[in-house]
């Protein structure tokens, strides 16, 4: 579905649904104000195109996540999803290492298999020995897909995941395959591991719908992975404003506003979760817990709005904006990260798609709002149009990126290539940024603690 204001057009994504007895209209004032002026930053490097056609193998470029080698940084991977093209992994330099193909379909009135997003598991015990892991939400099956990373085989250039997803794991939110193939399936994920327990668990959203479900993570009697669904949480669908009326975010007809980019403080024991069209949502773990808080709004929430069919896109009506949105966001949020610093310090970055920036807010507290950065172009690197996931990590990797990396998916890289009928062909990839050209670029620096943190300081 595509939105557009009707004072300045901005192409955007579609949404989910879920169910909150109230809606919620509370959220963390401090990160509420005044506009300001995104800084810009520059790529350091690129992987190859994607391009999402028969040719390109249908390959579309949306999350990635950051496996830290354990003795040998440099040998540090972005483990990327391709969609209907299953996984990607690449070096620091972005070179594709291994290429992995989402699974077929169970047959061919069946939907095939479809990666949507990915994070990385350290330490997990698998046949008595602590491996790593790349999760992946497979929104074509509503399954998860989970794969070991093998350092051995990093460190020498041999392809590093393998599968050890257990053949019969269970659809997530479905209960049957016809309910698969209507596409209401897992969207967005996020792992934690509970540093007393042990206990594993990823928390997967639900495509089209506002459901975030709890899942833990298993072995297997031979030695393979499975999951349990454990609980569910669902987000509202549709708001109560300060001026008595009720707000629904704009959808396409039978879809409610879903949240894909999530991720997991795991020293503060704390979900995020972006309403592609609402907003930031903060969650405390346990899920259930307590209410969630909507600590930040997209501009565009409470506006009204006209859906035109034909078009198949909301037409945004800003010269009639109450004033009730936030100030940092464009919907769609997108992907969600954290920077870790020491002493609970750090910031939560996320992807304003709408208007192709970043914004950036303080993990302490009440996520005091920071500010934005925009990734543009240099001589050899394009910059980032509508992205969806990003990573980060403040570790140092190697001498391109000595004090952590950046990777994020770029919606419209260029340059544009035509295909056989002179047609611009789909075309995605993910860019790398140290994390120093972010952080030195802001009036007020961001914090550069690369030795303050490491993820697998619980996994001793």
């Amino acid at each position: 579905m595509k939105f557009r204001n009707e004072s300045a057009a901005a192409l955007v994504r579609s949404a989910a649904i879920l169910t909150l007895a109230t809606a919620l209209f509370t959220s963390s004032s401090s990160v509420l104000g005044n506009t300001v002026t995104p800084v810009s930053v520059q790529p350091k490097l690129e992987t190859p195109s994607n391009f999402d056609d028969d040719a390109g193998g249908n390959a579309d470029a949306d999350d990635p996540a950051i496996w830290v080698h354990p003795f040998s940084p440099s040998k540090s991977l972005v483990v990327s999803t391709l969609k209907e093209a299953g996984l990607a992994v690449y070096n620091l330099k972005g070179v594709q290492l291994q290429s992995i193909a989402a699974p077929p379909a169970p047959t061919p009135d069946d939907s095939p298999g479809r990666f949507n997003n990915i994070d990385v598991l350290y330490g997990f015990v698998l046949n008595n020995q602590k491996v790593d892991l790349a999760v992946v939400s497979d929104r074509g099956s509503d399954k998860l897909r989970i794969y070991s990373i093998n350092p051995q085989a990093a460190s020498s250039g041999q392809p590093p995941l393998t599968d050890v997803t257990a053949a019969n794991v269970p659809f997530i939110f479905s209960s049957s395959q016809t309910q698969v193939n209507e596409q209401a399936t897992a969207y967005g994920i996020a792992v934690y591991q509970e540093p007393k327990s042990g206990r594993s668990f990823a928390y997967v959203s639900q495509r089209n719908r506002t459901a975030i479900a709890l899942v833990e993570l298993l072995q297997t009697d031979r030695g393979q992975i499975t999951y349990r669904k454990l609980k569910q949480l669902n987000l509202p669908s549709q708001f109560k404003l300060p001026n008595g009326t009720t707000w629904i975010p704009c959808e396409d007809p039978g879809e409610l506003p879903q949240v894909e980019g999530m991720v997991v403080d795991r020293d503060l024991g704390m979900l995020y979760a972006g309403q592609e069209d609402v907003g930031i949502w903060k969650i405390k773990l346990p899920l259930g817990s307590t209410r969630p808080i909507l600590l930040d709004r997209v501009r565009e929430f409470g506006v009204p709005y006209t859906y035109d069919p034909v078009e198949e896109e909301c037409k945004i009506d800003f010269s009639n904006d109450p004033g009730y949105g936030g100030k940092h966001l464009s919907a769609d949020v997108e992907g969600l990260t954290i920077y870790y610093a020491d002493d609970d310090e750090g910031y939560l970055l996320a992807s304003s798609q709408g208007d192709n920036t970043f914004a950036v807010y303080e993990r302490e507290d009440n996520n005091r709002f920071v500010g934005s950065f925009a990734i543009v172009d240099t001589t050899t690197v394009d910059g980032v149009q509508e992205s969806d996931g990003a990573a980060v990590i403040n570790v140092p990797l190697d001498s391109e990126f000595p004090l952590g990396l950046f990777v994020t998916q770029d919606g419209e890289n260029i340059p544009e290539v035509l295909d056989d009928a002179g047609e611009v062909r789909a075309n995605t990839n993910f860019k790398f940024i140290p994390w120093q050209s972010i952080a030195n670029t802001f009036p007020k620096p961001l914090q550069i603690e690369p030795d303050d943190w490491n993820p697998r300081d619980d996994d001793d």
